[in-house]
């Protein structure tokens, strides 16, 4: 009987920990890492030749929202092709738990605009066999998985479950109903959740709104709710907080909770002078960021941007171009409604006022609408052959000289043409290097904000890793390889308190992938027709896993599912 279940041989092992790399053999036995050093071939039940590859500890995706997606995907896919092992759900304060069967269409219907979650998919794929926190993590529990799961305790439900989601927009929560909730966050976290979770907006731009346009229930949160949870978390004395919000906002609930803090998030923006010198905001937001971790005391992490922005528009459901009253209000309502307004001549002034103001951009990125490209337009439009071999694979630029019409003219006219099923997909928007290394090497810097299982018909930001480790490292050398994973793994785990993973050292949890650092990347864009009720998704696949390996069980070779499911759910942060 071979004394190991898997001798991965030859490899070059870096560990997470910042280490030097160094060759070995890693050897796992039992869901764990048995020995590392020179082992025998001949003691593995398999073995896994890993020559010229490197050996790494899975990356700890610590932004995502498949908080449904789990039901129906074990894997947790885009994630879980990129070399994830581990991802943290409940994040920015959206969640399905607490929630009363009555309230469950509702709760659907706002993440189905703030994060593009389809919500035919979410009725078709979800069980809904919980009403609070605790049963919906005995659900999670139960359910096969892919990868291992943490998650947070959403705010948003519980302000629907207690106070009710429209009385808390108008009045917010009364001291008897506050209480009430933040008994129920403790509740949550004595079950396994790691902390609580808030998008809190304030007066900030905003695209992640509620269905119906308004804010969501957590957007305005007085101080006086901020702090009452922050002094919940001290109460436990353990847990970590994630917001989406003001960086002050962040320091202040640091403060009052004695807890570290995710900030979302730090990116690099801004542009270069004409004398090539980097002039960035992002090192304004840097130095602030230091000051409160060094001089202050707070443990104020920041999830970073480095992940370049491609998206697919489709303006069946479309948000994020939001920040403009006329497209925020043209984009409610049913599929009917939403054609009837995007054709309505009277509407259309101020729709191209908005494209001008972005100087020809277009959504949250700016993209330039002159080089957005239709892709495909369904085959279920009216006209649509037609429509296809006059449109399919111009950009918005050159249709719009050819018909002698403005570019929100151009691309309006088409979407309505089909129904507002039709693809419009942009150009890269790449990212200054310079930037990027000065953001993803800051000093309390996590990479990431995945959003995997969200908005899953415009990004494909869940390649985040693969990103970093032959977009940034390999092609343009912002970090060492020995860094990015310590980022990757070891320093989110450490963030979110996940005490037994995100490094590769004997006795822990073998949660290991195994990678081609010369041929690692994204394959290009898709679109997958795989959820539930025959709604589908943009998604990138990843190239050069040879491994992905979950509590010592492989999920993925070379790309290929192998249909296990070794993940866990992580209460407190271990198995």
């Amino acid at each position: 009987m071979a004394l190991y279940d898997i001798v991965i041989k030859g490899g070059t092992v870096i560990d997470g920990l910042r280490t030097p790399r160094y060759r070995a053999d890693v050897a796992i036995k039992d869901g764990r890492i048995a020995q590392i050093g020179v082992i025998s071939a001949t003691d593995g039940a398999e073995v896994v030749d890993a020559t010229g590859r490197i050996v790494a500890p899975g990356i700890v995706d610590i932004h995502t929202h498949y908080d449904s997606q789990l039901f129906w995907d074990p894997w947790a896919t885009m994630s879980g092709w990129h070399g994830v092992t581990t991802v943290l759900i409940g994040n920015c304060g959206f969640g399905f738990a607490p929630c009363r069967p009555e309230d469950q269409d509702r709760t659907m219907l706002s993440l189905s605009r703030n994060e593009a979650v389809p919500v035919r998919t979410m009725r078709a794929g979800m069980p809904w066999d919980w009403v609070t926190y605790p049963e919906f993590l005995d659900s999670i529990d139960r359910t096969p998985k892919g990868v291992n799961v943490m998650s947070l305790v959403p705010l948003a439900p519980l302000y629907t479950y207690v106070v009710g989601v429209d009385k808390a927009k108008e009045l917010r929560a009364s001291d008897d109903e506050l209480d009430r909730m933040c008994q129920l966050l403790l509740e949550g976290m004595e079950a396994g959740g790691c902390g609580w979770s808030s998008q809190i907006a304030g007066d900030l731009f905003n695209v992640q709104l509620d269905y119906d346009g308004t804010p969501m229930v957590t957007d305005m949160m007085t101080e006086r709710e901020v702090v009452a949870f922050s002094r919940a978390l001290r109460r436990i004395g353990r847990g970590t907080t994630q917001i989406t919000g003001q960086l002050e906002t962040a320091a202040l609930i640091a403060r009052e909770s004695g807890r570290p803090i995710i900030w979302n998030a730090l990116a690099p923006t801004g542009s270069v002078n004409q004398h090539g010198e980097s002039q960035f905001p992002h090192l304004a937001t840097i130095a602030r960021l230091n000051e409160l971790n060094e001089s202050e005391g707070l443990r104020v992490f920041a999830s970073a941007q480095i992940v370049r922005f491609q998206s697919e528009i489709v303006l069946e459901n479309y948000n994020l171009m939001d920040i403009f009253p006329a497209w925020k209000e043209a984009g409610l309502g049913t599929l009917e409604e939403k054609i009837a307004k995007f054709a309505d001549p009277g509407r259309r002034p101020a729709l191209r006022a908005a494209v001008d103001e972005l100087g020809g951009g277009f959504g949250a990125a700016g993209y330039p609408l002159a080089e957005i490209t239709v892709n495909w337009i369904t085959s279920d439009a009216r006209d649509a052959l037609a429509l296809k071999e006059r449109y399919e694979g111009f950009t918005i630029g050159e249709i719009a000289a050819r018909e002698g019409k403005h570019l929100a003219d151009a691309m309006l006219d088409i979407a309505v043409a089909g129904d507002l099923n039709v693809g419009f997909g942009t150009t890269m928007i790449d990212m200054d290097t310079q930037a990027v290394r000065e953001v993803a090497s800051c000093a309390v810097a996590l990479p990431g904000i995945s959003d995997g299982g969200a908005h899953t018909k415009f990004v494909t930001t869940a390649r985040f890793g693969t990103e970093l480790l032959g977009h940034w490292v390999r092609e343009h050398e912002i970090m060492s390889l020995e860094e990015a994973h310590w980022r990757l793994s070891a320093y989110p785990a450490m963030a979110v308190g996940l005490r037994d993973r995100g490094s590769i050292a004997e006795g822990r949890p073998a949660d290991i992938i195994v990678y081609d650092p010369d041929t690692v990347d994204a394959l290009p864009q898709e679109r997958l027709f795989d959820y539930p009720a025959g709604e589908w998704r943009l998604v990138q696949k990843a190239v050069g896993y040879d491994r992905i390996i979950v509590n010592g069980r492989t999920t993925f070779v070379d790309g290929v599912c192998t249909d296990d499911t070794p993940g866990r759910l992580l209460r407190h942060g271990t198995a």
